[in-house]
C-alpha cells in the first residue's frame, strides 16, 4: 500500500509542472486520472526520441497514471466529469488563468460539487496579480525571475539551466502544498484552493543569492563554476580533465591543506577564514589550479576521497545514469518496457510504486467510465470521450 493509497487525483494538466506533481502523487500511491483532450498532452508529440510511439518527454513525468481522453466542451461529458469530481480528493490544473472557468472546471464550480476537494492551480505568474493572464513557460521564467542572470560563464552571456528547473520545482511545491491541504482537510473536513506559480517558485529558488541582493541592494554577478560566498568551491582542471571541489567548511579547508601538503596556507592570514578566502579568491585559486594541473583527475579524486573532501568528476548524463549509486538506489527503472528515472522519495513502510507505464492516450477510458456506472460506448458515440 502506498502512502497515498485511497486518494484519487484528477490531473487536468499538461507539459511538465502539473504532470510532475501528478506523478509524484501517483508514485506515492494515489490513483491519478489524467484527463486529456482528444489531442493529448502536448509532450506526447515532443521528440525525438520516441519508443514505440511514446516520447521520452511524456514518459518522464506520467508513469503510474490512468488516461481518459475527454472533451470538456461537450455537454455530454458533464455527468461523467461531475461523477469524477465527486469521487476525487484532489484536482490539479494548469490552464491559463480563466481557462478552467471557461471549460466549467474552475474552482468555484468544482468546490460546489465537492466541498472537500483540494484544488491546485499551477500557472506562470499566479492566479492573482498584474501578470495573471500571461502564459508561463520555464525558459521565459528562468529569464524573468533572475536565474539566467546568475547562470553561465562569469565573462559570458546569461544562460538557462539545462533542464526545466522552474517547472520541476513548481511541480514539487504543488505536491507539497497538496499534502499540506490534505492534512488540513483531515482536521476541518474542508478542501481549499492552492495557487502555485513558476515565477514565485523560481524567485524563491534564488535562495541565498536573493538574500545577498536583499542584504546589500547590489545585483548578483555570474560566477560560472565558482561560488559567490564559499572558496574554494568550484571546478578545477587536472592534467587530463575537469573536476569539481567543494570545500564548504573550515574543517574541510584544514583537511584540504593537509591532503595537499600545504600547511603553510593554514598560517596565511589571507586564507584564515572563509571570508578571507573569498576576499583573496584570485591568488588562492590560481595556486590551487597550478597544483591540480600536475596530476590527472583520478589522482586528485582518490586523494580527496581518502581525506573526506567532497569532489567529483563532471559526468555526462549517461555516466550519471550508469553510476553505481543510481543503480543501488533504484534510480534506474523500467515499467512495461519504458525506461525511466526512479523516484527520489524513499519511504521505509510505503515505498513508491512502480506499477503502470506512462499511459497511451485514453487507454483507461473504458475501465474508468465503467467503474462510475457509465456506458463508454454511448459516451464515445456522443463525442464525450475518445
Amino acid at each position: 500500500m502506498g502512502a497515498l493509497s485511497g486518494y484519487t487525483v484528477l490531473e487536468l494538466s499538461r507539459v511538465l509542472a502539473g504532470p510532475w506533481c501528478g506523478m509524484t502523487l501517483a508514485d506515492l500511491g494515489a490513483d491519478v486520472i489524467k484527463l486529456e483532450s482528444f489531442d493529448g498532452d502536448d509532450t506526447r508529440g515532443l521528440g525525438p526520441p520516441f519508443l514505440d510511439g511514446m516520447s521520452a518527454y511524456f514518459a518522464c513525468c506520467n508513469r503510474n497514471k490512468r488516461s481518459l481522453a475527454i472533451d470538456l466542451r461537450n455537454p455530454a461529458s458533464r455527468p461523467l466529469l461531475e461523477a469524477l469530481v465527486r469521487g476525487a480528493d484532489v484536482l490539479v490544473e494548469n490552464f491559463r488563468t480563466g481557462g478552467a472557468e471557461a471549460l466549467g472546471v474552475g474552482y468555484e464550480a468544482m468546490a460546489a460539487i465537492n466541498p472537500r476537494l483540494v484544488y491546485c492551480s499551477i500557472s506562470g505568474y499566479g492566479r492573482s496579480g498584474p501578470e495573471a493572464a500571461r502564459p508561463g513557460y520555464d525558459y521565459v521564467v528562468q529569464a524573468e525571475a533572475g536565474l539566467m542572470s546568475i547562470t553561465g560563464p562569469a565573462d559570458g552571456e546569461p544562460s538557462k539551466v539545462g533542464v526545466a528547473v522552474a517547472d520541476l520545482a513548481t511541480g514539487q511545491n504543488a505536491a507539497t502544498a497538496i499534502l499540506a491541504a490534505l492534512l488540513q482537510r483531515g482536521r476541518d473536513g474542508r478542501g481549499q484552493r492552492i495557487d502555485v506559480s513558476l515565477f514565485d517558485t523560481q524567485l524563491a529558488m534564488l535562495a541565498n543569492v536573493a538574500g545577498n541582493a536583499l542584504f546589500t541592494g547590489v545585483d548578483a554577478p555570474r560566477y560560472g563554476n565558482t561560488h559567490p560566498s564559499i572558496v574554494p568551491y568550484q571546478a578545477f582542471r587536472a592534467s587530463d580533465r575537469t573536476f569539481v571541489l567543494a570545500v564548504a567548511s573550515e574543517k574541510l579547508w584544514r583537511q584540504l591543506c593537509h591532503a595537499l601538503g600545504r600547511e603553510d596556507w593554514l598560517a596565511d592570514a589571507r586564507y584564515a577564514s572563509n571570508a578571507a578566502r573569498v576576499a583573496n579568491r584570485g591568488p588562492l585559486c590560481e595556486a590551487l589550479a597550478a597544483v591540480f594541473a600536475g596530476q590527472p583527475a583520478a589522482h586528485w579524486l582518490a586523494l580527496f576521497d581518502h581525506a573526506g573532501i567532497p569532489a567529483a568528476p563532471i559526468n555526462t548524463v549517461t555516466q550519471a545514469l550508469d553510476h553505481e549509486v543510481a543503480r543501488a538506489r533504484g534510480m534506474r527503472v523500467e515499467i512495461g518496457g519504458i525506461p525511466m528515472v526512479g523516484s527520489p522519495i524513499k519511504l521505509s513502510a510505503s515505498p513508491p510504486r512502480l506499477e503502470r507505464p506512462p499511459p497511451k492516450l485514453g487507454e483507461h477510458g473504458e475501465e474508468i467510465t465503467r467503474a462510475l456506472g457509465f456506458d463508454a460506448a454511448a459516451l464515445r458515440a456522443a463525442g464525450a470521450i475518445r
